[in-house]
């Protein structure tokens, strides 16, 4: 029963932008972020453990926005939101606007863990890591060249210099799993550097649960990537969760439903979900989605356009 599913955001690279080495160099975090989290399901763990290990590894991976990669806002800053919600018990732990925090997923888990509070912003989010005594970073150790590259494009474009538009890419990116484990359980992780030039303090869907991160047992599991004060107004994630409990809708038309919501807003989306059965559904209205899975009987296999979507590995 236990499967897995992940992205790494719907703000793909234009197919023509890709040189052979970052696009393998993407899959290949696709991978290995698998990898981690079915080592977990694999070895009869829990489904809130294999989401946490997976994105640990697309938050160190340069190629996605979250942790080491991730965009700048419009001071030149990183602020990082995660959020982790463990289904069997609605636990739920996040941060938002943390600047110093080498993998904020471990530290929204943390949160989770000591229970008196949901969510934690800025400063405090970062003190509270420093005091569970986990790894602190500097601003430096978050930029990488093409995410100030993405910065000067959207500064150039406020400036009106730009002469073609923006891809999705340049503009933002989320990075999420979610799991169904062998006892039935889910959960679901999100983390992000927010969107390119995005105003010092704005916090996303990916830390709000409900808007860009739900899990509940029995029910479903989900992470959000977009333009999160779409997802945010629209509660997307829980509104999928309702969709199934009260209408006894199908994981994949809750999902449809909630796409075809975003689109008619012009939203550039995509969201991954995984019900009691540990059956998966990805879908993104963009280019691409980075995106890959672990079926129930091993079958790993990643993708980042609509074409590519393939079969890489048995584990």
């Amino acid at each position: 029963m236990a499967s897995l599913a992940i992205h790494g955001g719907a703000g793909t690279i234009p197919r023509s932008a890709f040189t052979p080495q970052s696009y393998q160099a993407a899959r290949d975090g696709l991978r290995d972020a698998l990898r981690a989290g079915w080592a977990v399901l694999n070895d009869g763990g829990l489904a809130v453990d294999a989401v946490e290990a997976a994105v640990v590894v697309l938050e160190d991976h340069p190629s996605f926005n979250a942790g080491h990669g991730a965009v700048l806002n419009a001071a030149g800053d990183h602020e990082l939101d995660a959020a982790i919600m463990d289904g069997r018990t609605l636990a739920a732990g996040a941060i938002a606007a943390a600047r110093a925090t080498r993998n904020p997923i471990r530290v929204a888990r943390r949160v989770m863990e000591t229970g008196d509070c949901v969510l934690l912003t800025a400063s405090g989010a970062d003190l509270f890591a420093r005091e569970q005594g986990l790894e602190m970073v500097d601003q430096s150790y978050f930029t990488t060249t093409l995410r100030r590259q993405h910065w000067q494009r959207a500064d150039e474009e406020r400036a009106g210099l730009l002469n073609r538009p923006r891809s999705e890419a340049e503009k933002h990116g989320t990075v999420g799993a979610v799991a169904c484990d062998d006892d039935g359980n889910l959960a679901a992780a999100t983390s992000t550097g927010g969107y390119t030039y995005k105003r010092v303090g704005r916090v996303g869907d990916a830390p709000i649960f409900g808007a860009g991160t739900y899990a509940a047992n029995g029910t479903v599991a989900v992470s959000c990537t977009g333009q999160g004060e779409f997802f945010i107004r629209r509660g997307t994630a829980h509104d999928i969760a309702a969709r199934i409990r009260y209408r006894s809708d199908t994981l994949g038309d809750a999902v449809a439903v909630a796409m075809a919501e975003l689109t008619s807003d012009g939203c550039g989306a995509g969201l991954i979900a995984i019900d009691a059965t540990g059956a998966m559904e990805l879908l993104h209205n963009t280019e691409g989605m980075y995106r890959g899975t672990v079926a129930a009987d091993g079958t790993l296999s990643v993708g980042i356009y609509r074409d590519d979507f393939a079969v890489v590995e048995r584990l």
